[in-house]
């Protein structure tokens, strides 16, 4: 039985508010990508915005995770019509759209991710990886627009004050807040515990929920993405393979140069 071209399985979870599980593919290696997609991860999300990622590797990343359940997610460099389409031509599942900051931006995120026929901007292709090569146009024509998750993040104090309109915007599924950038754009370098920061959080998650958008988010380990599912969002990022890996280098380090240190 063949594989579905978009997995509808976890953009219907997020749709209904459940919640899914996320890691962060930052390396560019297809190596990483594959042991996340193979542990069980429901997504896992392909950063362009940050991470040493071109169009091949991408695809590469994207293969490792064929057949094992996982939905590769794409956050773009930026807000832009071609990296959109480019990634969703690859086969992305769904496309995280960085610092989204007002009602037209939000508005621009959906129109780059749907073809014309359902009021977007897409350009079409019957050659690219998301319809197999032209081998399955018509099944990925038939539910891409409906399958394709968009989710857009808020990251300033301008996309806190939009932050009604963007949710209301037809077309994204979820929101995204990306607590560093926006508690540096408030004057907090990377400190999104001060409290106004706080507050912006809690305005946001309250405007999605009342729009119903689900939301993302990320945490640092399970313990803390554990207590956001519990607050309802549906999409934590809760390991990477920087980050938990050099964390873990680290901690084997220094357990070495404490057992077994010279005197």
């Amino acid at each position: 039985m063949r594989e579905d071209l978009l997995n509808r399985t976890v953009s219907e979870k997020l749709r209904a508010g459940r919640p899914v599980c996320a890691a962060w593919a930052q390396l560019g290696s297809n190596v990483s990508a594959e042991i996340f997609a193979e542990a069980g991860f429901d997504a896992l999300i392909i950063d362009m915005e940050h991470g040493p990622w071109d169009m091949q590797n991408t695809l590469a990343a994207m293969q490792a995770c064929k057949g094992t359940g996982c939905a590769p997610f794409v956050r773009v460099p930026w807000n832009d019509m071609v990296w959109c389409k480019r990634a969703l031509d690859l086969g992305a599942a769904g496309v995280h759209v960085p610092y989204v900051s007002t009602r037209e931006e939000a508005e621009n995120a959906v129109r780059f991710c749907k073809y014309p026929t359902a009021g977007g901007v897409r350009g079409i292709a019957g050659s690219q990886r998301a319809v197999r090569y032209g081998l399955r146009k018509a099944e990925y024509y038939a539910g891409a627009d409906r399958d394709i998750i968009v989710m857009v993040a808020i990251e300033s104090p301008e996309g806190v004050a939009n932050i009604a309109e963007i949710a209301a915007v037809e077309g994204v599924d979820g929101i995204f807040i990306g607590p560093s950038d926006l508690s540096t754009t408030m004057g907090h370098l990377a400190d999104p515990s001060q409290p106004d920061v706080q507050e912006a959080i809690a305005k946001i998650e309250r405007e999605a929920k009342a729009q119903g958008k689900f939301l993302g988010t990320i945490a640092p380990d399970w313990a803390g993405a554990k207590k956001l599912y519990d607050k309802g969002y549906s999409l934590v990022y809760f390991m990477s393979d920087t980050t938990t890996l050099s964390a873990a280098a680290h901690s084997a380090v220094e357990a070495f140069r404490q057992d077994c240190a010279e005197d």
